[in-house]
């Protein structure tokens, strides 16, 4: 999967899902069950996915710290040229 959000979403859903149906199939309460897993799914996924929360990290941070886009650079270089007029 190329998008980072994605595959750590599903590691996390399938995680927490897997606990889950584990649980329930041992007959747990329901309730129970699912406090345990979600609790559960978040400890591995701080022990075992760190590699895909970095690539998460580093896609956020290079959405918010992207370059200008062509016609931005069009625009400014615009401006500047009215500027010193």
């Amino acid at each position: 999967m190329k998008n980072p959000w994605i595959k750590y979403l599903v590691l996390r859903l399938g995680t927490f899902l897997v606990i889950l149906g584990g649980m329930l199939a041992l007959r747990f309460d329901a309730y129970f069950s699912t406090f345990i897993a979600a609790t559960m799914a978040l400890a591995l996924s701080l022990l075992f996915f760190s590699k895909q929360r970095d690539a998460v990290s580093k896609s956020i941070y290079e959405a918010r710290n992207k370059k200008n886009d062509k016609d931005s650079d069009h625009e400014d270089s615009a401006i500047d040229k009215e500027e010193s007029n």
